[in-house]
């Protein structure tokens, strides 16, 4: 059996077990690893916009933890912008919609701006598939002609009225990915005041 080679050996073990020591603490102390993992950044807004629109404000938090990781000036593939990957199609569609006086495209990378519409976009779409998170969320990613149409096809939709099957991949993970990061932030931020609280 091998001994520790002198000091370098007693160093290394006395980093070990000051690293495990770190780690209890960390992981017995409320969330602190979690809030790390899942950060709640611009949570006035967040707020703000979840009352003003009637959606859950963890929803919020989950959808730009998912689509941004909280990076303001994030650009898609597909060429989606800001905290929430908003298109830019999208983004004038909604400021039309909303009446935003003076809307530009730039304004998707400014964290308010952004929120507002994703928060707004995310009540149309809580409104065409009420109580159902799976296919409002189904739609922010894939589209709402396609959850449309995939509630149409037996394949996807034994009932019509929520997805059994979604057919893209993306979609699938990203449903999956958003409601694995809702339960966690209501874990580590209960504080967060849902609409009509």
């Amino acid at each position: 059996m091998r001994k520790p080679k002198g000091r370098k050996g007693t160093t290394r073990l006395l980093i070990f077990l000051v690293m495990i020591l770190i780690l209890v603490f960390f992981a017995d102390d409320s969330h602190v690893i979690k809030r790390r993992q899942y950060p709640l950044k611009y949570e006035n807004w967040i707020q703000k916009y979840s009352e003003e629109y009637s959606v859950d404000p963890y929803m919020v938090a989950s959808v730009i933890l998912v689509e941004s990781r909280y990076l303001p000036d994030a650009v898609s593939s597909k060429d989606a912008k800001g905290l929430m990957q908003i298109l830019p199609s999208t983004g004038e569609w909604a400021a039309g919609r909303m009446k935003l006086k003076g809307y530009q495209e730039k304004q998707l990378f400014d964290p308010e701006i952004n929120i507002q519409i994703g928060c707004w976009y995310l009540s149309f779409l809580s409104s065409q598939f009420p109580d159902n998170m799976d296919l409002v969320l189904a739609s922010y990613n894939g589209g709402i002609g396609n959850v449309n149409k995939w509630l149409t096809n037996k394949e996807c939709s034994k009932d019509g009225k929520k997805l059994d099957h979604i057919p893209y991949g993306e979609t699938r993970n990203y449903v999956v990915r958003v409601q694995e990061a809702y339960k966690i932030y209501q874990e580590v931020y209960p504080y967060l005041e849902l609409p009509g609280d």
